[in-house]
């Protein structure tokens, strides 16, 4: 990987005592933006490990992170960073959306993972009345036989397996109506007029089922983060094994899939920012959240691992799986969960508190 000699001067000013702020690679007003500060928002309870999901209450700046592994919770807290409630869970948790509107709070519950229904789920933003929305419907693995072109004009077939059902993350239309992703399915599931119905009404309708959502990649999720352009034309959806984040055309009403940016380390959560029109992808294997302009193309880059501090809290990001924007910062859940199996040669190996990061976006 080349680096440009701003970037490299980043090292030098941490080895100084120095905070490093945001440089251009190329010195000039078009080049990549880069800023490597990274604040710690909050330390999760002790014993709660692998915060997965975020999403922020706009009218008081309330944070909520799920949790992924035992024990599951969803947690609230204040702009401070201060712990305000939290509720248990039997089922790993994955993605959070908040409905400004009514003020709840929806969850994607991966029951699959401990034998029972996965579903949609919401509470209300001081975490009381929990309800069952949805149940995650089974359509099975993508057509078979998948082809992936090679350069030399043959292609690869991928036949995708039936597993589990694996609703990862949420977000809503103008019109009231959710999108949940399935990475394991390779599906994207609408959910119409969500608000007004729960499990027993709510229609869960397959939006696209496409081989693009599957993967047969590492990390080894398909469909992941997703977020609406401003127009809500172009719904992105992130790829984490593939390392893509993909576009539905939501004018057509054929809902192609096509490829909006390669090579993203580990593409996860997404999140759209109006004001500047970028979208903001944690890449979890790369340990950063970058930024993605109107063509796809990589325009700036927040945050890095700089190790595990004292305390076993990690010093930066790392694994970063969810974004969410409150004013002018982006907050990050940093997972940091191990998953290659190798004991030994990852750093999330020796974490011991998780943590919650948040940056400061480019002006």
């Amino acid at each position: 990987m080349k680096k440009s000699l701003a970037v490299l001067a980043v090292p030098l000013l941490f080895s100084i005592g120095m905070t490093a702020g945001p440089v251009l690679a190329d010195g000039g007003g078009k080049g990549l933006f880069i800023d490597r500060s990274v604040d710690t928002f909050a330390v999760l309870p002790n014993g709660v490990v692998n915060p997965e999901g975020i999403t922020a209450n706009p009218a008081n700046g309330d944070i909520y992170v799920s949790t992924f592994s035992a024990p599951f919770k969803l947690l609230r807290y204040n702009r401070h960073g201060r712990l305000l409630a939290q509720r248990d869970f039997e089922q790993p948790l994955l993605g959070l959306e908040f409905d400004r509107h009514r003020n709840k709070v929806y969850i994607t519950n991966v029951g699959n993972f401990v034998n029972v229904d996965s579903k949609i789920q919401r509470v209300s933003a001081d975490l009381s009345n929990l309800e069952d929305v949805a149940i995650i419907p089974t359509i099975g693995a993508p057509a078979p036989d998948f082809h992936v072109p090679n350069p030399d004009g043959s292609f690869d077939s991928i036949t995708f397996g039936d597993g589990a059902h694996v609703p990862n993350s949420l977000v809503f239309d103008s019109h009231g109506s959710l999108y949940v992703s399935d990475s394991f399915q390779g599906a994207i599931f609408k959910i119409a007029h969500v608000a007004s119905c729960n499990v027993s009404t709510c229609n869960v309708e397959t939006l696209t089922h496409d081989p693009q959502l599957a993967t047969v990649g590492f990390p080894p999720f398909g469909a992941n983060g997703l977020a609406f352009n401003k127009d809500e034309s172009v719904l992105y959806v992130a790829n984490t094994g593939d390392d893509r984040v993909l576009q539905v055309n939501m004018v057509s009403g054929l809902r192609e899939v096509t490829v909006f940016a390669e090579s993203l380390n580990g593409a996860d959560g997404l999140v759209f920012d109006k004001k500047s029109g970028l979208l903001w992808v944690c890449t979890n294997q790369a340990d950063e959240v970058v930024a993605l302009n109107a063509n796809g193309k990589v325009v700036a880059k927040l945050g890095e691992f700089r190790g595990i501090n004292r305390d076993g809290t990690p010093n930066g990001l790392l694994f970063p799986a969810s974004p969410v924007i409150v004013g002018d910062d982006i907050f990050v859940t940093n997972l940091a969960i191990a998953l290659t199996g190798a004991a030994g040669d990852e750093p999330e190996e020796d974490v011991k508190l998780w943590t919650v990061s948040r940056m400061e976006l480019p002006h």
